[in-house]
Parts: structure tokens; sequence; C-alpha cells
């Protein structure tokens, strides 16, 4: 167990005890916080887990909170996902100070772990039940005495019995005072106390002023207080907002588990080697804060590979579904790569660990997943800060309408009031959007595609074109063989190598195999794919001995003949030959990049030996449906490459109708130009790129996306980030982008609807308390069920 889960609980009280204190300012502890370390600042992001919000108001309150500490330089906290984001200078600000911070603003946090929030939120949805539970009951048995007074009236009943028929009722309405109600009451306390207002004041308002009415009536006040009681409309209107609260919970919980099943992959402990024979070692069962680099470790099927390392001993297959969006499992065995996080499925095998903690891809994945569920668009922040002046114009307009209704029916006049406080507070407004972008930012991480900016998520929804790099991003960034030619003539390779020409590339493959040249490894990669689909005959039937690479050159050796074999350049392979009236040679030109030739002992070089191999880049398998989804979703495709104009006509060709050429030959400055104009034009730009030159473009454009297996730099300069590189995660991306918008426009209009329709039936007197808090539960509830929808992935 982490450090974060084994420290001890921190309620929400305003002095932390020593012990808390010294666990909280431990050095690993703060290190385990950091998500994020700037590049040339001594500056860290911590990343706190918090609870007890229930709105804007008190995202605000905490930040406020925050920004006192010394040190603090920026907070960024997010209601819906209960997270604060924080960049502080570690020399100046403890943990402690701002745990201490929070809790003295009346909400507790820890430092931010998943499994801690999860345990967070079931404990406070028990707490919520229980005093949804003692309402509903409280407010069913003031039904029963109530509805004999609605029945048969104050003339049929004698006032003594009625008097204590109303005592009874106040009875049972203070288990809903004194427990029930507690969180409205604590937070309009703490709001007051901090000199400000809160989405808790106005009905924390309403429900002391009914209480206070109704207690005075029933006890010999009704000259002062009147003689109507509101005890049924209190415990119904509380039982209704804490159902709605409750319901509420459930389903936000529901937007942010999509994000933070990201980040409990990892197992808690792993059996590390005590001896160096795998087969018959002990092991001993360590936490992962043990591990270091080069442990050996074994990994049980159904466990998750604790770190990015090497498979030593072992055949299975795994998981990496949540990590790049591949839903098939992938083979794994001795010497290949496994990854922190995806699931070992079939059998136990021994890794050793290569890279751990913050290095690992999944720790990068779970930071910007973290960024993520704490960061808001700029025009929520100011629709934030709007909540306020709000607050206390509701509290105004329901001192109004009392003020009015004095005139018109006094008996009325609280009732009024109330509901106008309760159906005024602006919970499901606070909710529209950021319920949504949370929802949308985890069915997006489904697919495999990372939002780093929630930002830009609106921006893509509006996005019309899309500039896409081509090496590397719509190519694999590997050449694959596509022909040969030889004395024959020229021959097509891009669907296999051709049999009765198995003397040329066998005997090239036997001498690519002693290369790790990268046009070596895709011509053994051929041979061996070709000899695969072929039963006749060995591969490779050319043995060479006294096999040496030249630097820059290629690959010499010789068969059992004394025949020299040369693979490699076109000048040093063919040395010595007269190319001039070698037409077959000259006709090929620079298309064929790798040469082979025989020389006799004497060094002659035999010309029906010589063959060139004509490499051209492979395009990833996802890159033509993904400009042909773009285009129906009426989004324009341009390659801006720096390749050469032929090669990039071609790719354009390739891709299909929806694909056009921008520039070829681009230089980053050339791609700056090019997307300013398209800027300047009114087009809202995405741009795709995954190398270090396509940085600057990607720091420019509205949307930026690039590739995980690309530039460190260029990931830095992106808002999303596209795993595995699955290039339809690019449309998938504008489809859900904009299905989350619609979504939040949806939910703004309802919840703007509903203020609009209720308010003057609060006014007019035509709306109860009871109805009131329905209706507040009702509409808050719906636009997070609204957000939901987007939990539903369209494949």
């Amino acid at each position: 167990m982490n450090q974060a889960q084994a420290l001890p609980p921190l309620d929400a009280i305003e002095v932390l005890t020593t012990a808390q204190v010294a666990g909280l300012d431990d050095p690993e502890l703060l290190a385990h916080c950091i998500v994020e370390a700037p590049m040339g600042s001594s500056l860290r992001r911590i990343g706190l887990g918090l609870s007890g919000m229930y709105c804007a108001a008190c995202a605000i309150a905490i930040e406020d909170a925050l920004l006192k500490v010394p040190g603090v330089h920026e907070v960024q906290v997010q209601a819906a996902s209960q997270r604060a984001r924080i960049l502080l200078d570690p020399q100046r600000a403890k943990l402690s100070q701002l745990v201490a911070a929070i809790q003295r603003a009346g909400y507790r946090a820890w430092p931010d772990s998943v499994a801690r929030a999860g345990n967070e939120r079931l404990r406070e949805r028990r707490k919520l039940l229980w005093r949804l539970s003692v309402a509903a009951f409280c407010m069913m048995q003031i039904m029963m005495i109530t509805t004999m007074q609605y029945v048969a009236g104050p003339q049929e009943i004698p006032p003594d019995l009625w008097n204590l028929m109303n005592w009874a009722s106040w009875v049972l309405s203070l288990p809903v005072m004194c427990f029930s109600c507690g969180p409205f009451f604590a937070g309009a306390w703490r709001a007051a106390k901090q000199g400000r207002i809160a989405m808790d004041t106005p009905v924390a308002v309403g429900i002391a002023a009914m209480f206070v009415v109704s207690t005075g009536a029933s006890f010999g006040g009704q000259a002062s207080f009147g003689r109507d009681v509101y005890f049924d409309s209190l415990t119904m209107f509380v039982t209704f907002l804490l159902a709605g609260r409750w319901l509420e919970s459930r389903a936000r919980e529901r937007v942010t588990q999509s994000l933070e099943s990201l980040c409990v992959r990892l197992p808690e402990a792993v059996d590390r080697a005590c001896g160096l024979d795998l087969a018959r070692c002990d092991t001993e069962s360590v936490p992962l804060s043990m591990l270091r680099h080069g442990d050996r470790v074994r990994v049980l099927a159904g466990q998750a590979f604790p770190a990015d390392g090497q498979v030593l001993l072992g055949q299975t297959e795994v998981d990496e579904a949540m990590l790049t969006g591949e839903s098939r499992s992938l083979a794994r065995g001795p010497g290949q790569m496994v990854v922190a996080g995806s699931l070992n499925l079939l059998a136990p095998v021994w890794m050793s660990i290569e890279r751990l903690g913050p290095d690992t891809r999944y720790q990068q994945i779970v930071s910007l997943v973290q960024q993520a569920m704490t960061e808001k668009p700029g025009w929520m922040k100011q629709a934030d800060r709007f909540a306020g002046p709000f607050l206390w114009g509701v509290l105004l307009l329901a001192g109004l309408g009392a003020v009015v209704w004095q005139w018109i029916d006094p008996a009325r006049s609280l009732w009024v009031a109330v509901s106008v406080l309760v159906v005024t507070c602006p919970c499901a407004l606070s909710l529209a959007a950021p319920s949504a972008l949370l929802a949308a930012a985890g069915a997006m991480a489904k697919q495999g595609i990372l939002v780093r900016r929630i930002d830009a998520i609106e921006a893509l929804a509006q996005v019309d074109q899309f500039y896409f790099d081509k090496t590397g991003t719509l190519t694999e960034g590997v050449l694959r063989l596509v022909g040969l030619v030889t004395r024959q003539g020229h021959v097509d390779a891009s669907d296999g190598l051709p049999a009765d020409l198995a003397v040329y590339w066998q005997a090239a493959a036997a001498l690519a195999a002693q290369s790790q040249h990268p046009l070596s490894k895709s011509l053994v990669q051929a041979a061996q794919a070709t000899h695969a689909g072929q039963t006749a005959g060995a591969w490779p039937v050319v043995a060479l001995i006294d096999v040496r690479e030249y630097a820059g050159q290629g690959v010499q050796g010789q068969d059992s003949q004394g025949v020299s074999w040369r693979l490699g350049s076109k000048v040093w392979a063919l040395e010595g030959l007269e190319l001039s009236d070698k037409d077959f040679i000259n006709m090929a030109g620079d298309d064929a990049r790798v040469w082979l030739a025989a020389r006799s002992p004497v060094g002659q070089v035999d010309l029906d030996s010589v063959a060139g191999f004509i490499f051209d880049e492979a395009f990833r398998e996802e890159a033509r449906p993904a400009v042909e989804r773009l285009a129906q979703l009426g989004c324009q495709s341009a390659l801006l490459s720096g390749d050469h104009a032929s090669r990039v006509d071609l790719a354009a060709c390739y891709l299909g109708s929806g694909m056009s050429v921008a520039k070829a030959q681009a230089t980053p400055e050339d791609k700056l130009q090019v997307m300013a104009q398209a800027q300047a034009q009114g087009h809202r730009v995405a741009v795709v790129g995954d190398g270090i030159n396509d940085a600057p473009v990607l720091a420019k454009a509205d949307v930026s996306i690039a590739l995980d297996q690309g530039a460190a730099l260029a990931q830095s300069q992106a808002d999303l980030i596209v795993l595995g590189g699955r290039l339809l995660g690019v449309p998938l991306a504008v489809e859900t982008a904009r299905r989350a918008m619609r979504i939040v426009k949806q939910n703004l209009a309802w919840a703007a609807l509903y203020n609009i329709c209720c308010i003057p039936l609060a006014l007019a007197g035509l709306l109860p308390p009871w109805l009131a808090g329905l209706g507040m539960a009702a509409s808050s509830l719906g636009v997070v069920l609204n957000a939901l929808r987007l939990g539903a992935v369209r494949k």
C-alpha cells in the first residue's frame, strides 16, 4: 500500500495533529503527489483529492484559500471531479499547509489517489443515504399527521388536538433539522465565516426560516408568526433535495470513473527474484516503491505489469487496450517489451525492470488524465466567478418577493420566499458544462485519445481544416520493400518477392540479417514474409562467411565458392562496373536505394547478379479511412510536409480525394505561414504531427494533435495525444467533441429554461417549496444524466 493510502484520515477539522503534519510533510509523499515538473523551473505541480464539494462556489472557496498559502503560484479546482492541481515552490509550500488551508475552508483534502478518492466518495454517499433515509422516514410520519389536518381542517379538529398534531410534527422535524440538513447548514456557515455566499446559503436560509416560523406558530406565537406551519413542506423539501443530491453523486461518479479507470492499473506488490536461475529461485513480495532498475520480477496471469521492461522467460498475451486503444490481445515472449499498466492475460512471465515511476509510459498517461480532470475552460472559470453575485441576487429577489406578498397575503409570504430561494439555486447551471466535458474526456480516453487541455474539446468541435504531417504521422515511420530491379526488368514486390528471383532476395536477406540498418531490417522482414508463404525450399540458401559491415557503405560476405557478395549503396556495391551502358541500372535512377552484386574471386562483377531494391514509406492502416471519415464530417484535410514534392503528391493520391496538398518541402516557417493564412480566412485549424519540426505549428494551431510515438517536444505542445498511432482516433475525437458541445448547449438551455419558467411561478405563489425542491433536484440530476450519454462511445 502506498503512502497516500496509508495516511490517517483527515477529517474536516481546523488543526492537523502532529502525526498528520509529519506524515504529510514527508518528502517521499510530496514526490508521490507531483504530476508535472515544468522544464527549466524549480516549481512543481501537485495533485490533491477533495471531498465535501457540491458546486462551483466550493471550487472558488478552495482556490482562494490555497492562493493565500506562501509559495503557491497557481490553483485549478474542478468540482465535478473533486480534484485540485497546484503549481507551487516545494521549498516554500508544504503539503500540510495546503491540507490545513483547505480544511479551514471547510473541506477535506488528501494526496491525490484514485483508490482513496473512491473510498471517500463511497463514505460520503453512505452518509448522504443515512441523511436521506432519516428525512424520508420523518416526512412520511409528518404527512400522515398533517393529512388529517388537510382533510378535516381547524373547524372540525379541537384546538388542543390540533396543537398536539403540530407539536408531534415539530418533534419529528427535529432529526431532519439536526441531522439531515447538516450539509446545507455547514456549507452556509463555512461561507458566512469567510464573508462569501455559497449555493447552500439560499437553501439553508429557506429551511431555517420555515422551521422558525413553524415553531413559533406551534408554540403560541400566532400573533407574530401566523397560524400556518410548514413542517410537511420542510421535510418533503429536504427529502427531495437529498434524494437529488444522492442520485447526482452517483451519476457524477460514473462521469469521473471513466477517467479514473486509467489510473488504478498497477499492482500494489510484485514477486521479485532472489536468485539467478529464474526457473528455480525463491521470490519475495515487495511493494512497487522498493523496485529498482534491473530487478527481475514475476508477473502472474491476470496481474498488471508494474513497470516498462523486457520479458525474460515465458510466453503470454497482454491487453494494452487502456493504454493504446488496441482491442486485440498481443503476444509477448522473451526479448519483447511490455509496458506498465498492461494486463498479463495467459500465463506467468518473468520480466526485467527498465523504466519505473514517472519514466514509464503509463505514468505519463496518468499525468495527462489527472490534468484533464482538473482543468476548466476560461469561459467556465468566468461563469464560476459569476456564481457569487448571482446568489446575492437570489437572496435579494427572495426578500423582495416576501415583502410584496406581505401586502398580498401575509400567510404565504414565507412560502413564496422559500420557493424563490430554492428554485433559483444555480446548481444545474454550474454542472451543465463540467459534467459534459469530463464525460467527453473519459469517452476519448477509452478510445485511446488523451485530452491534455480541456478547452481543446470546445475548439475541436469547431475545426473545419486539418493539416497532416506525412512522415511518421500518416506513415509508419519505416520503409517497406515495394520493388526489385534486375536485368530481366522491374518487378513489383508490394505483395511479396517473386519465387523465380529467389537467388536475389535470399542472398540480399542473408547479408541484411547481419546489419542493424533500417533498410536492412525492412529487407529481412520482406524476405521472411515471402518465405513464410512458400512451402518449397529453405531460406536462406546462400550461406555466407566472413561477413563484414562497412559504415556508410554496406555489408559484404563470401559464399563457399569464393564469390564475394555486396549489399549497400550503388557506388560501393557496383564498384568497378561501368554504369553508362547498363540501361536497367540507369533506369532505376535514385528509386533503388539498396543494390546487390556478386564478384568473382578476381573482382569482376557478374551483371546477372546485380539487383536494385526499391523502398517506399508504409502508410498506416488507418490513414485512408481516417481521411475519408473526416471528409464525411465536413472537415478538409491537407498535407503539410517537409518531404519532396513528388512523394507528397503520391501520398495525397494514395489517401484519396479527401486529401489535398497544402505545401511540400515545407520548413517550420512555411507551415506556420500556411496555417496563419487559413486562420485569417476564418478556418478553425487542427494540426496532426509527431516530429520536432512540427512543434511550432502545433503550438500555434487552434487544436494540436500528436501521436504518442512521436517526439516529446511535439507531445508537449499538443492538446490531444493519440495512443498507439490509431489515426481513426482523430475523427472519433471530432465526433465526441461535437456531441459534447451539443450536450453542453442542451444542459445550459435546460437549466436556463428551468429558471426562466420557475422563478415567475414561485414569485406568483404557484410553486410550493416542496415542488421547488423537487424541481431543483431534478434539474441538477438531469444535466448530469444527459452528460452520461457521452459514455456510449460510437465506434
